[in-house]
């Protein structure tokens, strides 16, 4: 019996030191990608939501009651089109009374420039024939005098009377003086005038302002007021936002600020519409981060008319093309191994079935493969995991790969980065 354990332990022993041998031969299993020339993408997903570039609260310059809102929220409205109506009875009223007063001045002018400038005229020629008459007087009193008909008292009477025909002529004159265009009584009417006109145009400014106008083509966000409420200046009755261009705003972690330049292209999809992508480009980079979230504000433009689907502040995600490489020799990030003392990175390479350490120069990096810009060829076979020490004799078992395949979700991403290349073109 002891015998026979003997031989069964002796043969198990020979077995695996066979097996060893063996395996030693063939070497380590290890799975190898074949460098060849592929196009490399790197984008960067964050979230952005929609902003208008302009958004504006509308209100009533008077106070009033409301007698009417003419929108509802969602609506389109055009450049001075009504929105909400104010009661204007009094205001209207106030007008009236304005243009009544505006007629009774004008007509008062056009009296003095009429009837009351003929009746001046008139006097000043009924005051002149009299002192002509008066003065002819005189001149016949002071022939009598010096020939001795009548007394010297004579004359001094004539005189008295050319005095006073003297004095109702500058009084005649004067009058007519004041009714001309640039006499005081009608310069008074023109004010007066003048003044009517004036409170007639502000009367009807205020009767306009019981309607309050869309500034310009919008889209009414909220509706802060009802019919028969009382509204005063400065407070908001409707929240308009104003047409333009559409812009997507983003907080971008201040890590990413290197790969971000104006111009990129980018894909914008919204949670609710995944199959509805949309392309836009990044329009500006904000200079300062803010440093209460360690992110800079990045806007995008997009590049086609707005979906209809679109709502102000709604959240979306964007990819943005931050790189690529049409054609470049690439490596997952797996096969890397830890940079040597001088920060130099290596891949191991299957020569003559031994892994190989080879020193590379790395350009283009993405969240799972790097650009081999220097030490690799077209060819090669790199082991995907560089974690065997060099001179491991290894299996190779050449396994097919494609950029985005390592990481979690790769597939989705992927799909993106295509998208992404036929809508950024």
């Amino acid at each position: 019996m002891k015998h026979r354990w003997f031989w069964i332990i002796a043969a198990a022993a020979v077995l695996m030191g066979l097996a060893f041998v063996a395996f030693s031969t063939r070497g380590v299993p290890a799975d190898v990608i074949e460098v060849q020339p592929r196009p490399l993408l790197r984008t960067l997903r964050f979230s952005a939501r929609v902003a208008t570039l302009s958004r504006v609260d509308v209100g009533s310059t008077i106070t009033g009651r409301v007698a009417q809102v003419l929108v509802d929220e969602g609506a389109r409205v055009r450049r001075g089109q009504k929105l909400v109506r104010l009661e204007s009875d009094e205001l209207r009223a106030a007008v009236a009374q304005a243009v009544a007063a505006e007629r009774q001045a004008r007509a008062r002018l056009a009296g003095l420039r009429s009837t009351g400038r003929s009746a001046s005229r008139a006097a000043l020629d009924q005051a002149e024939a009299t002192l002509r008459a008066a003065q002819v007087e005189l001149a016949r009193q002071q022939q009598l005098v010096a020939k001795g008909f009548v007394s010297a008292s004579r004359v001094d009477d004539a005189r008295r009377a050319v005095e006073v025909a003297q004095a109702q002529q500058a009084s005649a004159r004067a009058q007519v003086q004041a009714g001309a265009d640039s006499g005081t009584e009608v310069a008074q009417a023109q004010a007066q005038l003048a003044l009517a006109q004036a409170a007639t145009q502000a009367a009807r400014v205020r009767l306009a302002q019981a309607d309050v106008l869309a500034p310009a083509a919008a889209r009414v966000l909220a509706r802060h007021v009802e019919p028969g409420q009382i509204v005063q200046p400065g407070k908001a009755l409707l929240s308009l936002a104003l047409d333009g261009p559409t812009q997507l705003v983003a907080p971008v972690d201040e890590r990413f600020l290197d790969q971000l330049q104006v111009g990129q292209p980018a894909l914008v999809v919204a949670d609710a519409f995944p199959g509805q992508p949309f392309p836009a480009r990044v329009l500006s980079i904000a200079p300062a981060v803010d440093s209460q979230r360690g992110a800079v504000e990045v806007k995008l433009a997009l590049q086609r008319e707005a979906p209809a689907f679109l709502r102000e502040d709604m959240t979306l995600s964007v990819d943005v093309e931050t790189g690529r490489r049409e054609r470049a020799l690439v490596v997952p990030l797996s096969a890397l191994r830890a940079p040597g003392s001088d920060g130099a990175e290596s891949v191991l390479v299957v020569v003559d079935g031994r892994a190989q350490e080879r020193r590379v120069r790395l350009g283009l990096r993405t969240l799972d493969a790097a650009e081999v810009t220097e030490g690799l060829a077209a060819g090669d076979r790199v082991l995907r995991r560089g974690i065997l020490p060099p001179g491991e004799k290894v299996r190779p078992a050449l396994v097919p790969w494609e950029p985005g395949q390592d990481r979690a979700g790769g597939g989705a991403r992927d799909d993106m980065g295509s998208m992404l290349g036929n809508l950024g073109r």
